[in-house]
């Protein structure tokens, strides 16, 4: 095996391998020493960071969000050498599964796919309970959107007994939460005559009455909301509220409630802003991510939150207070510091506070 010696020394001349092997040493330790020390004072160790904020499909929502936050923190580069890039994802469990191993440092994934990692359930129900999850901020919510014709007669959800709906397709998020609903008021699928088509196809069944109303979880604006209102058949946006609605928040605390707003539908024949519940996007990151990065993109984006609600019309209905619910993995330490000195953490479920 060649020595140390041996190996520094390949491809110095032959005057130079003459000289006291004393003599080459010294000028070994004087280059490695000044390599020690332009190393030393170059960018790499400046402090700077990269961080990748993992979204979803780049025509969604999750990805202009990532991209809208990530311009807010590179705005502030001087301030905190934190330079942030976004990753078009395959969605919520894929961005949870990164945080969590490193691959990301922030994830973009809805609020019921937060509760069911942290608790160790669907996806994780064989690895466990993901207990390094944590959560930063809710975003835009996705609410559960019921959609009537005018003929159905149908003003609530109670009138749906003996209709023909639309709940959405197996294996789908909206089938569930179309049944938490009609659950919460003690609407049994028999009572009612389902369909279990995509989301996508349910305008086209309304407007050719094949179906009298269907439920989309989904953030606003839609365009497929939009074709539904906006057809031969003329609809309605039906609220979803009430007692029941109000148990089921508290038995599951990834829902929360939210408003569709009216300005977005005009076609529709109620006019104004529509209460409902839904799942929201969280903003969720690993317990091991550093206090200072998470601290610095919280600041920013509660600091400049009407700037950042004007990027994308699904960020309207935000507020300080609403972007606080509907998480349900502890708060990050770092966005915590900033929520105690905002005077925000009377918002936050005591529950979550580590």
């Amino acid at each position: 095996m060649e020595t140390f010696y041996e190996i520094i020394t390949i491809g110095v001349s032959e005057t130079q391998i003459n000289w006291p092997k004393e003599e080459i040493m010294k000028k070994i330790i004087v280059l490695l020493s000044l390599i020690v020390f332009v190393f030393g004072i170059c960018p790499v160790a400046s402090g700077k960071t990269f961080v990748t904020i993992g979204t979803g499909g780049v025509t969604g929502v999750y990805y202009p969000t990532g991209g809208a936050i990530s311009r807010m923190i590179n705005k502030r580069f001087k301030q905190y050498d934190i330079k942030a890039t976004v990753e078009s994802t395959a969605g919520s469990v894929y961005n949870i599964n990164g945080v969590l191993s490193g691959d990301l440092e922030f994830g973009v994934a809805q609020s019921d796919r937060q509760y069911q990692a942290y608790n160790g359930m669907a996806e994780w129900s064989k690895s466990g309970p993901q207990k390094d999850l944590r959560a930063v901020f809710s975003i835009h919510p996705e609410s559960i959107t019921l959609i009537v014709s005018n003929k159905s007669g149908v003003k609530s959800v109670n009138d749906l007994k003996g209709k023909k709906v639309n709940i959405g397709n197996p294996g789908s998020g909206q089938l569930q939460n179309s049944k938490d609903v009609l659950s919460a008021f003690g609407i049994d699928l028999n009572s009612i005559t389902p369909e279990q088509v995509k989301a996508v196809e349910a305008p086209g069944l309304l407007q050719d009455g094949k179906i009298d109303a269907f439920f989309y979880t989904v953030g606003h604006p839609n365009g497929n909301i939009k074709e539904a209102t906006s057809g031969r058949i003329k609809v309605r946006v039906v609220p979803v509220r009430g007692k029941g609605i109000d148990a089921l928040l508290k038995k599951y605390p990834y829902y929360a409630k939210t408003i569709i707003p009216g300005k977005f539908y005009p076609n529709a024949i109620n006019k104004g802003d529509v209460e409902s519940i839904g799942v929201k996007a969280t903003f969720v990151a690993s317990k091991n991510l550093d206090v200072k990065i998470v601290y610095a993109v919280t600041k920013e984006v509660f600091d400049n939150l009407e700037s950042f609600k004007k990027l994308h019309p699904a960020y309207s209905v935000l507020t300080k207070e609403n972007m606080l619910e509907g998480l349900s993995a502890p708060i990050h330490k770092g966005a915590l510091k900033y929520y105690k000195e905002a005077g925000l953490i009377k918002y936050i479920d005591p529950k979550l506070i580590p």
